[in-house]
């Protein structure tokens, strides 16, 4: 499991490329039957991927617990949210199986022991994308299908930027202690998400961004208002923004990317949103 550790925005001004990009950004989030972790100290968030082909797969295949948490089971005191992007496969908690196809998410409350993954079919397996965040209190799990999930429609064609967000893990749609998770579709001939740009004091988030071809990108940027940064993203990577930071993407062509966000408010219009002319 990888370490990032917080970063401040005084000295994110100074950061290179490199520095920016190893930092924030995570790739190589899905190995074939394999489980990547990565743990980030920015509201305790863990960013995961599960790609089970011929194996069923532990969640904790490489994370130790007690060290990398100081509990006996990696949900004792946590949440997770789980958006499978892939081929159909079941989650299985405490002996209770999920089926998941795609684009379905599931919530699994803190106390949930035990956490496996399979695929229905090798030849397409599931990919599992989740992200874990610190918990007080279980609430009840469930698997929510994007039927089941709340859907808003938002943008403009002239502003390049008509797309649709499935809010799966969120207050309308189920109880959870801090994390919110949806995902978020582009229409063909829009590329921009969130602009104008906001920050959220209160919350930080992840965004993980799928569905780009091998021969386009997204360009992702953040950073404070005023010192806005880029960081060039590929098909199937995420980036973690702070609360201090803005969080926006413009890609050479529509794409689809879930976000993820835990702190103290889970209220998903505690914003601050920013006049476009204020970016620099």
């Amino acid at each position: 499991m990888d370490t990032r550790y917080s970063a401040n925005q005084r000295d994110f001004k100074r950061y290179t490329t490199d520095e920016i990009r190893n930092e924030f950004l995570i790739q190589n989030i899905f190995r074939a039957d394999d489980v990547s972790a990565v743990y980030s100290h920015i509201d305790r968030i863990v960013v995961l991927g599960a790609m089970p082909v011929n194996e069923t797969l532990n969640i904790e295949k490489n994370i130790d617990p007690w060290k990398n948490f100081g509990v006996t089971y990696f949900l004792e005191r946590r949440e997770l949210g789980i958006i499978n992007i892939a081929g159909e496969g079941t989650v299985i908690a405490d002996g209770t199986e999920y089926v998941l196809g795609n684009q379905t998410a599931l919530y699994l409350p803190m106390g949930t022991k035990k956490v496996e993954f399979k695929s229905s079919n090798a030849a397409e397996p599931a990919k599992f994308y989740m992200c874990s965040t610190p918990a007080h209190r279980p609430y009840p799990a469930k698997l929510i299908t994007k039927a089941q999930a709340q859907h808003k429609t938002l943008g403009e064609q002239k502003r390049a930027n008509v797309r649709t967000i499935n809010q799966f893990i969120h207050p309308d749609v189920l109880d959870t202690c801090q994390l919110s998770m949806g995902l978020t579709e582009l229409a063909e001939g829009s590329v921009w998400n969130t602009m104008p740009a906001h920050t959220h004091e209160r919350r930080m988030e992840v965004y993980f961004y799928f569905k780009i071809p091998a021969d386009q990108a997204v360009v992702h940027f953040m950073g404070e208002p005023t010192e806005v940064r880029s960081v060039f993203m590929h098909n199937e990577e995420a980036v973690l923004n702070p609360s201090w930071s803005i969080h926006s993407g413009c890609g050479t062509q529509a794409y689809t990317f879930i976000w993820a966000m835990g702190g103290e408010n889970r209220s998903y219009d505690d914003q601050d949103w920013l006049e476009t002319s204020s970016l620099k």
